[in-house]
């Protein structure tokens, strides 16, 4: 596996800085081939003077051209942009392992491309496989694609399974899957209180270092409906047979019971270079920069049942996906619209899910035929949800 070239998508993301500090522990390991981000120019410059890719990539078209300007000592980058350069990178054949790590819907289409041309991608943004479902997994397997989760609960069920079964839960004896949570910050809040939280709080997760959007959806609950609809399709469960259990130490990351009662479990710090470099190394093992874990320390663990009452996201999650067809699509957009007007401070916290449910009512569920339809669909949804909140701010 010397010299496995990458392309991180999103590579100045948590995940993506993650994945880089990982990489730069084995240099004889692994290169670059190319980076992206969204609009930070400047982080990813620095990188790029370090790693050195052939190619970086923008996905606004004004950043791309203050990086072209910002590296225009270094000719043996090119500098590309939008969408179009995105795919184009996801899908060349110069990286054989893409790290999907691009979050929201913005991902889907990169992330296709990747799995598309066949290459080892490292699943981490869960919204590209929530949004298009079977259409997603009919792709992987029609190319060869090499999928690997790479969010710490899937990543764990994963390291759980019997690795010819992955995606044959009775084939290899599974009862369940028991997918953990953290709780977020707001786990022993009044729901009165919930009301009057601000963006800054709801961001500081006692456990993680994330980025905005995913703590936001950890402190309601969302991130972990993703994470059910996730698994359903990556490891062919239904959501009857998986359980979320609040575990506050994230020290448990996921579990796998078995019909002869056995439940193994995949402990770690909560820290994502290890799953990280789990996939990157995958079937081998590596160094992660992970210090070992203390359990002594921790001294115990503790669980609880998410409290559905306080953070309906998680019950509006299994509801649409079992209610299929593009409403997974829906849910996904209307709650990136919320959270993006919470974090401007124009929405409540609490308003978050009102939005999401009040979108999902107004905007008709069809069958998932297409990229194209889950494409349009995702536009209705977020053009709903903007006016389920000017009337809820009115």
């Amino acid at each position: 596996m010397a010299g496995r070239s990458i392309t991180i998508l999103g590579a100045t993301g948590s995940i993506g800085l993650s994945t880089l500090d990982v990489i730069r522990r084995h240099p004889g390991r692994f290169s670059v081939y190319a980076l992206t981000a969204g609009t930070r120019a400047e982080e990813l410059a620095v990188l790029c003077r370090e790693f050195r890719p052939k190619v970086a990539v923008m996905a606004d078209g004004q950043a791309a051209q203050k990086l072209a300007e910002l590296l225009s000592d270094l000719p043996d980058i090119s500098v590309r942009s939008g969408e179009s350069g995105l795919c184009e990178v996801a899908a060349a054949p110069q990286a054989c392992t893409i790290m999907a790590a691009i979050v929201g819907a913005a991902g889907l289409a990169p992330t296709l491309a990747a799995v598309r041309a066949g290459k080892r991608v490292l699943l981490a943004n869960k919204e590209a496989l929530v949004m298009s479902g079977k259409l997603f997994m009919d792709a992987v397997s029609a190319s060869g694609a090499e999928l690997l989760p790479i969010d710490s609960e899937h990543n764990a069920i994963f390291q759980c399974l019997p690795a010819d079964k992955v995606r044959d839960p009775d084939g290899a004896g599974i009862t369940r899957i028991l997918l953990t949570a953290s709780g977020g910050p707001f786990r022993e809040h009044s729901g009165e209180s919930l009301r009057s939280v601000t963006p800054a709080e709801a961001c500081a997760h006692p456990n993680w270092s994330m980025g905005q959007k995913i703590s936001v959806d950890s402190a309601t609950l969302m991130n972990k409906g993703l994470e059910l609809i996730e698994a359903c399709w990556l490891f062919n469960m239904t959501p009857d047979r998986i359980e979320v259990h609040v575990h506050p130490e994230s020290i448990i990351h996921s579990m796998v019971e078995y019909a002869d009662g056995s439940v193994l479990a995949q402990l770690g710090s909560p820290d994502m270079r290890t799953p990280i470099a789990n996939g990157l190394a995958w079937p081998e093992r590596i160094d992660a920069g992970v210090a070992p874990l203390d359990l002594f320390s921790i001294g115990r663990f503790r669980f609880e049942r998410p409290d559905l009452l306080r953070f309906p996201c998680l019950r509006l999650a299994a509801e649409a996906f079992e209610a299929g067809g593009t409403a997974p699509a829906v849910l996904n957009a209307a709650n990136e619209i919320a959270v993006a007007e919470f974090l401007k401070g124009n929405l409540a916290f609490t308003d978050i899910p009102i939005v999401i449910e009040k979108t999902l009512a107004a905007t008709p569920v069809v069958p998932a035929d297409s990229f194209d339809i889950i494409f349009a669909k995702n536009s209705e949804a977020r053009q709903q949800a903007r006016e389920q909140i000017a009337l809820l701010t009115v």
